[in-house]
């Protein structure tokens, strides 16, 4: 018998924000019927602050009391704070979970990453990144599987079924989810550990990859960028011109901006547009 938390038990029989925004700045989903979990979560944005959401789904009492939580968490996060948000974050606020039921708050974190993602006018990660398609009993891909794995530190299929529910029907993907754990220990054990930047090396690091990996891109299209000012990890940058390839709105353009910044300097860094 699985042992619940007092505040997940709150959340299952009194579940907060149900329902759907009829007018959603976003909306995401995750999950299918046919798989026995799903979930979509809609969400009202105004000046870049989550100022509703609300949730329906299809699932256990732990998946009710998960998307219930999430939308009381990120009601008043800014959107750059919500992308933050992990499974971890789900789970710590409901007080603990049955390592059997984390797959419901990872599916939380994914209908969220959906979200953000339909507001910032992005495609669904499932279509940028794709993935291969490793339990067929219930829909899971090796990119999903390798997702749950380096961010909740898995280490057996047990563990990787809690988090993902695949290998929990037939049991023929077994062997492929052992080996996408190996795969993933392996890289974590030959990657080196990154050194902390000092704030001199980090504003020039960011000065190279606006130069080299982001100003060439932006030129092409007859836009522009230029670095304002780092204070601490917010990075103010000044857009210029036009910008359509990686773009059809400000906000994309930004992240697209901020992303390249996390990938080659530091995962903590905020870009911050400056109107002049």
């Amino acid at each position: 018998m699985w042992e619940y938390s007092e505040r997940t038990k709150e959340h299952f029989e009194h579940p907060r924000n149900v329902g759907e925004i009829a007018d959603a700045s976003a909306v995401g989903e995750t999950g299918s019927i046919t798989c026995g979990d799903a979930l979509k979560l809609s969400l009202k944005i105004e000046d870049g602050i989550i100022v509703d959401a609300k949730f329906k789904t299809f699932g256990c009492a732990s998946a009710i009391a998960s998307s219930s939580a999430l939308t009381e968490i990120i009601k008043g996060m800014t959107v750059e704070e919500a992308e933050k948000l992990t499974n971890h974050d789900i789970v710590d606020y409901l007080g603990g979970m049955p390592k059997e039921k984390i797959h419901c708050s990872v599916m939380g974190a994914e209908a969220l990453e959906a979200a953000l993602r339909n507001y910032r006018g992005l495609p669904p990660i499932e279509q940028e990144e794709g993935g291969e398609l490793v339990c067929e009993c219930f829909g899971v891909t090796d990119r999903q599987i390798i997702k749950a794995i380096r961010e909740n530190g898995l280490t057996t299929v047990e563990e990787v079924t809690g988090a993902t529910k695949a290998g929990g029907g037939c049991e023929k993907c077994h062997e492929d989810i052992e080996a996408l754990i190996k795969k993933v220990l392996a890289e974590a054990e030959a990657k080196p550990i990154p050194k902390k930047l000092t704030n001199i090396q980090k504003i020039k690091l960011i000065e190279e990859t606006l130069e080299k990996e982001i100003r060439p891109s932006l030129k092409s299209d007859g836009g522009d960028i230029e670095l304002v000012d780092v204070e601490g990890s917010k990075v103010m940058v000044a857009l210029r011109g036009m910008c359509t390839t990686c773009a059809a709105s400000e906000a994309t353009l930004k992240e697209y901006v901020q992303t390249i910044l996390r990938e080659k300097v530091t995962s903590d860094l905020e870009v911050e547009e400056v109107k002049e």
